[in-house]
Order: C-alpha cells, then sequence, then structure tokens
C-alpha cells in the first residue's frame, strides 16, 4: 500500500531529519509570507466548546474501539511527533504555503499545478463514477440498456449534484464537468487552494463550478449532495498528529452531506479497498450502538447503516507482495442508505 507521493529523499538524509526540515521552512515561510497567514483558516477544533464537545465524542467513541487516541488533543497548526503515520501532509499550514507557492506559479508562468495522484487516475475515477452514477439514473427510472442510454446520459447525470472535498486546484472537478456533470461544487479549507481553483476554472473554461472554503470536519454547508468526491482528503486527514480522532469527525459530517440514495467515491493511495470497508463498517457500527441507546419509537426507520458497499475500481494496475496482489491507489464507492 503505497502512501502519499512525498517529495524525492535526498540520499543522504534521514526521513526524520527531512520531516525537521520540512517543518522548519514551513516555519520560516509562514512568518515571512503575509498570504500563507491570511490564508489560515480558524480551525483549530477544540478551541470552542462545541468543537470540544465533537472531538471529545470521536475520542470516546475511538477509546470504545480500542484504537489508540493522542493523550494531548492538538490543532492542525501545531507540528506532529514522530510516531507512526504522522505527516507535515495532516498540517492545513503546509497546505496553506503549498498552495500561496502555486499561486505564485499560476501568477507567473500560468502553471496549473499538481494533479493528485495523476492524470492517469483522475481520468479513470471520473470516466467509471460517471458510469456507476448513470447505472444508478437508469435503475431509478427503469429505463433498461440499451443504444439509447449513452444519448440520455447528460440529462440523467444533470440531476447529480456533485461536492468534491478538499478539492485543491479544481481540476477533478474539470474532469467530471467533461464527462457531463453540470451542479459542481469544490470546497477546500485554504483560502490559497480555492483561489487557484476559482482562477482556474475560469481561464479554463468551466466558469460555473462554483468553489469555497470549508473545512469538512467542521462543515458550514447545509446543502446535501447526491455525489461527493474524495480524492485524497481522508489520506491528508490521517496524516494529521490526531489523525485516528479526526477521521471519526470526517465521518460523522460526511454522513450529513451525502443525500440518501447517493453515493461517496472515496480515493486513496494510503488505504487499500479491504481497510475503506473496514473503515465504514466501523462507522456504521458506532451509529447502530448510538441507535440502539434511543427508544425504539424513536430509532423507528433508522436501523440501517449509514453507508454501504456499491463498487470500487478494478482497472488499476495490480502487483503482487507477500502472496497479496494490491493496487497503489484504490477507488470505493458506497451508497447512502
Amino acid at each position: 500500500m503505497a502512501g502519499i507521493r512525498l517529495a524525492p529523499e535526498e540520499p543522504e538524509t534521514t526521513p526524520q531529519q527531512q520531516a525537521r526540515a520540512t517543518t522548519d521552512s514551513l516555519a520560516s515561510d509562514d512568518d515571512r509570507s503575509i498570504a500563507a497567514d491570511s490564508w489560515s483558516i480558524k480551525s483549530e477544533y477544540g478551541s470552542t466548546l462545541d468543537d470540544d464537545q465533537r472531538h471529545a465524542d470521536a475520542a470516546e467513541a475511538l477509546s470504545s474501539a480500542n484504537f489508540r487516541v493522542s493523550s494531548d488533543y492538538s490543532s492542525d497548526k501545531e507540528e506532529p511527533d514522530a510516531e507512526g503515520g504522522q505527516s507535515m501532509l495532516g498540517l492545513q499550514s503546509y497546505w496553506d504555503a503549498a498552495y500561496s507557492d502555486e499561486l505564485s506559479n499560476f501568477r507567473e508562468h500560468g502553471h496549473t499545478g499538481e494533479v493528485w495522484f495523476g492524470d492517469d487516475v483522475m481520468e479513470i475515477v471520473t470516466s467509471w463514477t460517471k458510469d456507476l452514477c448513470v447505472e444508478i439514473s437508469q435503475k431509478e427510472t427503469s429505463v433498461s440498456d440499451n443504444g439509447e442510454v449513452n444519448d440520455q446520459a447528460d440529462k440523467y447525470l444533470s440531476s447529480w449534484n456533485v461536492l468534491d472535498l478538499g478539492t485543491g486546484n479544481g481540476l477533478l472537478l474539470h474532469q467530471l464537468a467533461k464527462e457531463g456533470f453540470s451542479d459542481l461544487t469544490g470546497t477546500d479549507y485554504s483560502e490559497g487552494a480555492v483561489e487557484l481553483a476559482q482562477h482556474l476554472s475560469q481561464r479554463d473554461g468551466f466558469p460555473n463550478i462554483r468553489f469555497m472554503v470549508d473545512d469538512i470536519l467542521d462543515t458550514k454547508l447545509e446543502r446535501q449532495f447526491k455525489l461527493v468526491m474524495d480524492k485524497g482528503t481522508l489520506d491528508a486527514i490521517g496524516l494529521h498528529p490526531d489523525g485516528p480522532v479526526k477521521r471519526v469527525m470526517y465521518w460523522d459530517s460526511v454522513s450529513k452531506l451525502v443525500a440518501p440514495g447517493g453515493i461517496l467515491v472515496i480515493t486513496s493511495c494510503n488505504n487499500t479497498k479491504d481497510e475503506l470497508l473496514e473503515e465504514v463498517e466501523n462507522f456504521n457500527m458506532r451509529k447502530s450502538n448510538l441507535t440502539g441507546d434511543v427508544s425504539s419509537e424513536a430509532a423507528s426507520g433508522t436501523d440501517h447503516p449509514p453507508f454501504e458497499y456499491l463498487s470500487h475500481v478494478r482497472t488499476y494496475p495490480t502487483f503482487m507482495f507477500g502472496g497479496s496482489v494490491g493496487s497503489r491507489v484504490a477507488t470505493v464507492a458506497f451508497l447512502r442508505k
């Protein structure tokens, strides 16, 4: 299972030395970059009573499931320690600085910026997602699979409002627009990412895509979406020093954003398909336990799990290691019940 792609390592430095060097570089960038400072979003969970309670609830859920929780909750502005799978990529300060640089490159050279996981993966994800949505729409309208389906694809897709979590430069939404989706929204907790995405969508002919600053772990969105895309956002959340707690918060939040009957499509390079399925099952069990604490009258009609496995991409290149077959990327779709 490959991790998120990092910059090439220098042979004479250890990973610990590189982490310290990256931390020092980011700190100095934050000190001297007015742009990066102005893009610092107030997402330090624990700054308000409500956020304290949300973190406490998540920590309690993890504790009851025998997961390790950091003893002291730290904000996403603090440096990670050297334990586990933590990385600078789990910190908002990293992304603020990164998008400050990408904005400068766009203004000076017109550069688009990095395509997360690469163009090939993005094209596979969007094409596969389109086919999945069309298939679901067919079943909803009792249309058989025939030659008229392709002609009606745009009609089917027009009913799918789309949210891209952690949209970055917004290129995934560009590709979805090319596939026929039209109601498109991208959110990111970095103002620099949102500004870059807005510039690119205007330049590249997608002015109708909406972008806004929002943090999935403390979302202010009140709208639900029939299709929610996550390409690397859950990966980054898991690399935060409080990654296990924040992942619980992620599932609580995203379950409210996916409309009943809608789908969540997660693309990850840090988790296998089976690991994502296990995480969803743990979330479903936790929600079921919470439902069991209320009266049977109040729980009427809520005994089904929030998410159900729907499908996954089977066309990624695979490799064999230790007798097991795997892929460096996993894309899994979950149906919201």
